[in-house]
């Protein structure tokens, strides 16, 4: 019995960290998705087109059928969206040479440039968060953030299989 208290005890304490990470990590992450779309929502651009995107940045580009099944919308709304952000210079669509009845939607310099600066913002304000840590607490975070990637990627690879997961993001750093 003093085995199974203690047991409830620990798990108790370790989902409780748990629930409390997890609720840091979304209310964080909402903070960064707030800055950009800050940004852009001056520009005209909305969080749906800022996602359509960061896909082309990460996949590059690809069929709108495929555009249409990465965001879980009818090939009609895809279009709809890629229209919008293409009327703002962002993403353009090109017809391939060898089967005109395709169109590939790709990212423009235009649209890399305005996501290099949502990104050069983000690290901007992450720096001003980060100097307010002494720098015991920045080692403590850096092993735990090595630590954090190191449980995704097994985690990843435990549930796709060896090999299988790629990386999308770009602007991953080894440090």
């Amino acid at each position: 019995m003093i085995v199974h208290v203690s047991r409830t005890t620990v798990d108790s304490k370790a989902s409780g960290a748990k629930t409390a990470i997890i609720g840091d990590l979304r209310a964080t992450f909402g903070e960064l998705k707030c800055i950009a779309s800050e940004r852009l929502v001056r520009q005209g651009i909305s969080m749906t087109q800022l996602h359509v995107m960061h896909l082309l940045q990460g996949h590059g580009e690809m069929p709108m059928s495929r555009l249409a099944e990465m965001l879980d919308v009818s090939l009609s709304n895809a279009t709809g969206l890629v229209d919008r952000v293409e009327e703002r210079g962002v993403v353009e669509r090109v017809r391939v040479a060898e089967d005109r009845r395709m169109v590939m939607v790709r990212l423009t310099p235009l649209g890399r440039e305005t996501l290099d600066e949502i990104e050069a913002l983000r690290e901007q304000l992450l720096r001003r968060v980060l100097d307010r840590l002494d720098e015991a607490k920045l080692v403590g975070m850096a092993s735990a953030m090595a630590d954090l990637r190191t449980a995704i990627a097994t985690t990843l690879t435990d549930r796709d299989g060896p090999d299988t997961h790629q990386h999308t993001n770009t602007n991953q750093r080894g440090n």
